[in-house]
Formats: structure tokens, C-alpha cells, sequence
């Protein structure tokens, strides 16, 4: 028997899984509550050893069948699978807004398209790699990406539609059948997922949603020996355990992990416009894990840029992120704030400086303040570790070299921004140990491209032909040019 339905902010969603194309219960439940106002949203399914087997059953069963289909004849599926996120924009995005405190703007204009855009892209991309010629003196060779079976998809709770399209796209693309297992603290929209991918007509079992904590629901699921591949977005710590367990069973995994990404500064900089984009990294209350979080500023201009970025921070509105003119919204949970303040205060008490911030904010129990801090020595642990808060921090450097060594500075490398004359900076940048940097800007993507941090913020790469290699098993078709006959010859 199935659940009632939850009323979200006028939105119904179901508190079930999503398994073989139906919404299953469970007697064991977990409680959700809003970042915004503490307010409780409901109890949740919580996945058992029973709905982890169920839904690794089905999707086995739906397997076959759907990865014997082309990309081709899986696209519309795909497509169909878009267009009903779409038709669901207003519910997602009110949703993801109660549930996990992400900015209406943000989901309304970025990551509702985004999310529809990584099905279809996909989708299409597919279509690309079916059976591709290569040639040598020897042999036609066929490169196929195989389907590498039933996929595993963990996704944080800082971004819970964008991440789980994200990976879902090109898994089932590639014609694998995933289960994903939804963030504890923001299950809502994955649920609501289910239901646009019951509507688009996919096959029962190729798309499943088990809902529940990673120490209980997905540890069962890495750990089972049926999964063919893990993709997860997360912590440090948890991602070494989701590789222990897969690695038992030899299954892959593609872990994209934390950032402590430089935001560098040089002396040729747009100061204003360095400025107004290291305000951004309060966007989300700094729970991204692509920001640039510490400021390296050349000694000759920082306190101009200081100023100016003082001056955009102090305009930014601290509010209920279902307001459209909020720009910084509530961090995701009580042990969240804690862990965040602590941060902070433990640097205080070793002699660093507040330049701006620094305190819980008074809107909300949840909510603090946007913060810089300053007076830091590289070694020291709000500089080494990732704070996922409002919180940055800044030092400053003399000259290039110095830079590039505070900038790898650290056991991350997802991302980093570089400001400086174009030919400078991008000089600079090149320098950086990291996934990815961006000069001159913030936050440009591209699916084509890859995607994923070095050292401590992940393994593996996505996007483009990066998650093809991922999620498919990548055969090649030896045809020989010439009449090929054995022979043996002994000595």
C-alpha cells in the first residue's frame, strides 16, 4: 500500500520509492525538515535490504532489453524524459527550494534548463558513439560502447536535480539501468523525478529511486556485487568508503569529491570585476563545491580589492531562498551550521582575522552570516579544508610563483578562477594543479567538456566522451585487412 502523498508548498510528492515502475513503502521512516524555518515536511521511505534487492532485481530485468535498443531508439524516450521536467518546472523548483534551501532564481533560470539539458544532450551525444571506425595497416577495428549494466547513482544534497541528471543522462544514454539514491537531507525532487520518468514511458526498472541514509541504504547498494558501476558526488570521507566496498566487488567508480579551489587575484586584475565575482561564492550560502573559496590577492592591491568586494557583499540579500531577490539562502542542517561555525571560531581563537561576517545571521536559525576571514598561515585548517559554507578566506602573495605555490597549496584540486590581464592570468592558470580553472569568469560549463577535480576532490572525469568511457564498457571489433591464418613456429 502506498503512502499518501506529501503537500509541499502546494506541491504533492510521493515519500516512496520508486521501484520497477511502482511507488513501494517502508515501515521505516526518516523525518524531513526545511532549512528555511525548521519546519517538518514529512517522513520519508527508508530503503531496507528488501527495497535495495528489489530494485537491483528490476533493474537487472529491465536491462537487457533496454541496452539491446540503439541510441537512437532510446533517445525519444530520453527526450520525453526532458519534457516532462519541464512541465514540472514550478513543482522543482518550489521544492528544491523548501527541501534543500537552493535559490529559486537559481533553479528557476539555471538549474531546471540545466537538468532538462543534460537528458537530451546526452541523448544526442549517444548517438555519436555507436560503432566507430578505426583503421590501421592491420585490421578495421570497431570501437563500441557496450552498456556496462546496472548503475549506482549517489547525489549530494546541495544539488539534487542538477547532480542527478547530470549523471543519469549519459548512464542511460549509454542503455544502463540506474538506481538512484537521494540525499537524506533533500530527497523531495528525486522523488519527483520518478515521477516525470514514469510519465516520459520508461520502461519499469530502468529508472529507480531507493530513498534513505548512505550508512544504512547506500552502503548496501555500493557494496552489491550486481552493480556494475558507482557514480557518486560527495565528501572525502565517504567517497573512500563507497570505493572500499565497490572495490570488493572490482566494480568502477567515478567520484567527484570537495574543492578548495584558489581564487586568484593578480596585480593586473579588474578589481571591480574580480570583486563582484568572488561574491558570488556566497551564492547557495557557499555550498558549492566549485567555488572559489580562498582569495590569493597580490599584496600591491589588496586592500583596493577588499574594498570593492566589500562593497558587493554588503548588498547581498540574506533571505528565504523562495524569494526570487535572495541571493544567500539557509545552510542545509543543524549539524551543518555547527560544523560551519566551528570553523570559524576555532580560527578566531588562533588569531585570525573577520574582515566581514563571522556570526550566525539573524534571519534564521539556519542561516550565517557571509563571512571573510583573514591573517592565515597556509598550514592552518579553515585553509586546508573545506569549510561548504559562507565562508572564505584571504591571503595575499608578491609575485607569480609565490601564487602558483599557496595555490596548490592544498590536498584538493577540483577548481579555481584566475583575474589578471588575459595573457597573464591565463599563464598563471595553466600553472594550477587542477580539474579546471576558469580566467576571467565563474561557472561556465559546457557538457562537451570535462569535468571532475585531482588529489583529494576526486577520481575520474564527466561530460562528453569522459562519462561514455565511465558508464560503458568500451569493446573493440578486430576485423583483419588480410586472410588471417594461424601458424606457429618453433625454435
Amino acid at each position: 500500500m502506498n503512502s499518501p502523498l506529501l503537500d509541499v508548498v502546494d506541491v504533492a510528492v510521493s515519500p516512496d520509492h520508486y521501484i520497477g515502475g511502482l511507488r513501494v513503502a517502508s515501515a521505516e521512516t526518516f523525518d524531513l525538515f526545511s532549512p528555511i524555518d525548521q519546519k517538518p515536511l514529512g517522513r520519508i521511505a527508508e530503503g531496507t535490504a528488501e527495497h535495495v534487492d528489489a530494485a537491483i532485481r528490476a533493474a537487472l530485468q529491465a536491462f537487457p532489453a533496454w541496452s539491446a535498443m540503439t541510441a537512437a531508439e532510446r533517445k525519444p524516450y530520453l527526450d520525453r524524459f526532458a519534457q516532462e521536467i519541464g512541465k514540472r518546472a514550478d513543482a522543482f523548483c518550489a521544492l528544491e527550494s523548501t527541501d534543500a534551501g537552493v535559490l529559486l532564481s537559481r533553479m528557476r533560470h539555471g538549474v531546471v534548463p540545466r537538468a532538462m539539458l543534460n537528458i537530451t544532450w546526452f541523448a544526442q551525444h549517444a548517438l555519436t558513439l555507436q560503432d566507430r571506425p578505426m583503421d590501421t595497416d592491420q585490421a578495421h577495428h570497431i570501437v563500441r560502447h557496450d552498456a556496462a549494466g546496472v548503475v549506482v547513482v549517489i547525489t549530494p544534497w546541495n544539488a539534487p536535480l542538477m547532480l542527478s541528471t547530470w549523471k543519469l543522462g549519459p548512464a542511460l544514454a549509454a542503455g544502463n539501468t540506474c538506481i538512484l539514491k537521494p540525499p537524506e537531507w533533500a530527497p523531495l525532487t528525486c522523488s519527483l523525478l520518478a515521477d516525470a520518468a514514469h510519465a516520459a514511458g520508461l520502461p519499469p526498472g530502468v529508472f529507480n529511486v531507493v530513498q534513505g541514509s548512505g550508512a544504512n541504504t547506500g552502503a548496501k547498494l555500493v557494496s552489491d556485487p550486481r552493480i556494475a558501476r558507482v557514480s557518486f558526488t560527495g565528501s572525502v570521507t565517504t567517497a573512500k568508503w563507497i570505493a572500499q566496498a565497490a572495490g570488493a566487488n572490482l566494480v568502477p567508480c567515478s567520484l567527484e569529491l570537495g574543492g578548495k579551489s584558489p581564487f586568484i587575484v593578480l596585480e593586473d586584475a579588474d578589481l571591480d570585476n574580480a570583486a563582484a565575482t568572488g561574491a558570488l561564492m556566497y551564492r547557495n550560502a557557499g555550498q558549492v563545491c566549485l567555488a572559489g573559496t580562498r582569495f590569493l590577492v597580490h599584496e600591491k592591491v589588496a586592500e583596493k580589492f577588499i574594498a570593492a568586494m566589500r562593497g558587493y557583499v554588503e548588498k547581498l540579500n540574506v533571505g528565504d531562498p523562495r524569494d526570487e531577490a535572495t541571493e544567500v539562502g539557509p545552510i542545509i542542517h543543524p549539524r551543518q551550521v555547527d560544523r560551519v561555525m566551528g570553523f570559524i571560531d576555532r580560527a578566531k581563537a588562533d588569531g585570525a582575522q573577520v574582515l566581514w561576517g563571522g556570526a550566525r545571521h539573524a534571519y534564521g536559525a539556519q542561516y550565517i552570516q557571509p563571512t571573510m576571514v583573514t591573517h592565515l598561515e597556509q598550514d592552518d585548517e579553515i585553509v586546508q579544508n573545506e569549510v561548504f559554507g559562507p565562508v572564505l578566506t584571504l591571503q595575499t602573495f608578491s609575485d607569480d610563483e609565490q601564487a602558483v605555490q599557496m595555490a596548490n597549496g592544498t590536498d584538493y584540486g577540483l577548481g579555481g578562477v584566475c583575474y589578471g590581464e588575459t595573457r597573464h592570468a591565463t599563464e598563471v592558470a595553466q600553472r594550477v594543479r587542477t580539474g579546471f580553472i576558469w580566467v576571467n569568469s565563474f561557472g561556465i560549463r559546457d557538457l562537451a567538456a570535462p569535468f571532475g577535480g585531482i588529489k583529494r576532490s576526486g577520481v575520474g572525469r564527466e561530460g562528453g566522451d569522459w562519462s561514455f568511457e565511465f558508464f560503458c564498457d568500451v569493446k573493440d571489433v578486430v576485423v583483419p585487412k588480410k586472410p588471417f591464418r594461424a601458424s606457429f613456429s618453433h625454435r
